[in-house]
């Protein structure tokens, strides 16, 4: 079988691609032809190569496939965004895809280890820039960010959404928008998650941001969820 491409029915800068299996899978235009970050298969189609996006190594790629209904990435932009827990750069090379090399993507990530192996990246995705920081303190690498249109937060904290909330009152412009990866066992073992996540949307709520969608990963991250909300400070 002929593999196939198509882009995606609402999200530009995105792809389906299938594959000789016949399952529809997820791409993004590799900004580094010729190089991965996490292993993932490399596909050339009329002389342009994608990267396969794996649901269940980037909770943005599982919300999507979970038909999220808004997507505010922007394909070929000069648009800034904040990343808090970048990690290994999975999700935030997809981002760098989809953005291409006008945008900016500010990546915050406090473990030395993985922020070294990210930075290999970086060397080469001249959109990401790489920030060693703990996103509880913003006002200690506030001279490194410029207001930003969106920010992704990813990180393994109790206090998920009160760091969000933080880094926007710092970043954030009015009217921007966030996506909060909610990590229930992150926040506490002995709850049900969707009290851990009706506890972070209040907080959300409580603090000018305006829930647009929330949406369980379920089955790519168990008792994950993500939470699509839009800031309005008053």
């Amino acid at each position: 079988m002929k593999i196939k491409i198509k882009p995606h029915e609402k999200f530009p800068g995105i792809y389906w691609i299938t594959l000789e299996d016949e399952i529809d899978r997820l791409a993004t235009k590799n900004l580094t032809p010729g190089k991965t970050v996490y292993d993932e298969r490399l596909v050339s189609i009329n002389g342009i190569e994608y990267r396969l996006w794996n649901a269940r190594r980037s909770k943005l790629a599982a919300a999507i496939l979970k038909n999220l209904k808004n997507l505010p990435i922007k394909s070929n932009t000069e648009d800034k965004l904040l990343y808090l827990g970048s990690a290994s750069g999975t999700t935030a090379s997809h981002i760098s895809d989809i953005m291409g090399a006008g945008g900016t993507i500010y990546c915050l990530e406090f473990a030395q280890r993985v922020i070294r192996e990210f930075v290999e990246h970086c060397k080469v995705r001249s959109n990401l820039i790489p920030i060693f920081g703990d996103a509880r303190f913003p006002e200690k690498y506030s001279l490194l960010i410029d207001q930003v249109d969106l920010i992704y937060c990813d990180i393994a904290q109790p206090e998920q959404a009160q760091i969000l909330v933080n880094n926007a009152n710092w970043f954030l412009k009015n009217g921007g928008l966030s996506l909060l990866c909610v990590k229930s066992r992150s926040v506490d073992v002995t709850k049900k998650p969707e009290e851990i996540y009706d506890k972070q949307i209040s907080i959300l709520k409580k603090n000018n941001f305006e829930i647009i969608q929330v949406l369980k990963l379920d089955p790519y991250s168990s008792d994950h969820a993500l939470v699509s909300a839009k800031f309005n400070p008053k």
